[in-house]
């Protein structure tokens, strides 16, 4: 099953979404990412494996942030790898989605 975990508020989110993370997984997963918006810039960091993996790759001293959502994947569909962790990007790059479950009609929604 999936995890997900936001938040908005005046702390760095980083290490909030990352606990929250940690916390689901009893839940089972393969890949983890956050997303975040600082300086006016939307990032996002993923890994497959463990949130730790993910941890490590945000390295919480360079990010800072007060708005932010995170996820872990559990593939049923698609392979366990960066690409297909979440949150993605929309084509323009400034927005981020995560989701939970299959998109069945994801080739409809790509051409709108």
């Amino acid at each position: 099953m999936c995890g997900i975990v936001g938040y908005i508020g005046k702390k760095n989110c980083i290490p909030i979404l990352i606990d929250g993370l940690k916390r689901l997984e009893y839940r089972g997963y393969d890949s983890a990412g956050v997303g975040f918006i600082a300086n006016g810039a939307v990032s996002v960091i993923k890994s497959k494996g463990k949130v730790t993996i993910l941890e490590e790759n945000l390295n919480l001293k360079a990010h800072s942030s007060t708005l932010g959502i995170g996820h872990t994947r559990w593939a049923t569909h698609g392979v366990p790898n960066e690409i297909n962790a979440h949150p993605h990007f929309n084509s323009s790059k400034n927005l981020l989605i995560i989701h939970n479950g299959i998109i069945e009609n994801y080739q409809t929604i790509k051409q709108a």
